[in-house]
């Protein structure tokens, strides 16, 4: 039937309409910004840092590898690698990230920079109020204000979060006991060396001088 598409919706927008002033369901609009809708978990506004533990510059996961600057579309990232090497949050010396800034003026929220990136360090927020009365103040983020706790991953993004730590936490044990097979493997080399008995000293007879046969046929 010709129309049919245009007829169900109209249906359904008339059922809306006057079911609303019976059932809140209804409703398609909210008071905002008195009322608020539920943030959905796969919402996604701007990316932010990931830290770990109280201290965020300590803490923070990113190790300034660049991945994310140089696969970013519209080069909205910049950042500037450390000279030297900061213990982070497991007190392992790291190269840490002495620049870090967003442009969120030229951020597309396109999630490319959180899938490219092997540690598991940025992330996008769902905070989407960030207007303010100054133009240009708040367009350029820092490392400092980029920098949001697990915890607050957690909360924002719970599903993700929890399978990102399990991921985190299996990879951890793994480089632990790979690490401990060495040390033991190693322990038990220097312990067999030490146990073998040590090879018996050779006795090494003088030599004799060799005396050169008198020429024939004469004295001295």
């Amino acid at each position: 039937m010709l129309g049919e598409g245009i007829l169900r919706g109209l249906a359904e927008t008339a059922r809306n309409f006057a079911g609303s002033y019976f059932s809140k369901e209804r409703l398609t609009t909210v008071e905002y910004p008195e009322e608020r809708i539920p943030t959905i978990e796969a919402a996604r506004v701007f990316p932010f840092l990931v830290y770990d533990g109280p201290d965020w510059e300590a803490g923070m996961r990113c190790v300034a590898c660049q991945i994310c600057e140089k696969e970013c579309p519209p080069k909205c990232i910049y950042i500037e690698k450390s000279k030297d090497k900061k213990p982070d949050y497991t007190g392992k010396p790291q190269i840490y990230p002495a620049r870090f800034d967003i442009d969120v003026s030229v951020c597309m929220s396109c999630q490319i920079c959180v899938e490219v990136c092997p540690f598991e360090a940025i992330k996008m927020d769902t905070v989407f109020e960030l207007s303010t009365d100054d133009r240009f103040g708040g367009l350029l983020q820092d490392r400092k204000e980029l920098a949001k706790s697990n915890e607050y991953y957690h909360k924002i993004h719970p599903t993700e979060a929890a399978e990102v730590d399990a991921r985190l936490a299996e990879e951890k044990a793994k480089s632990e006991a790979k690490a401990k097979a060495a040390a033991e493997a190693a322990a038990a080399k220097a312990a067999a060396a030490a146990a073998s008995p040590a090879p018996a000293a050779t006795e090494v007879k003088p030599t004799q001088p060799v005396i050169p046969p008198k020429p024939a046929g004469g004295g001295e």
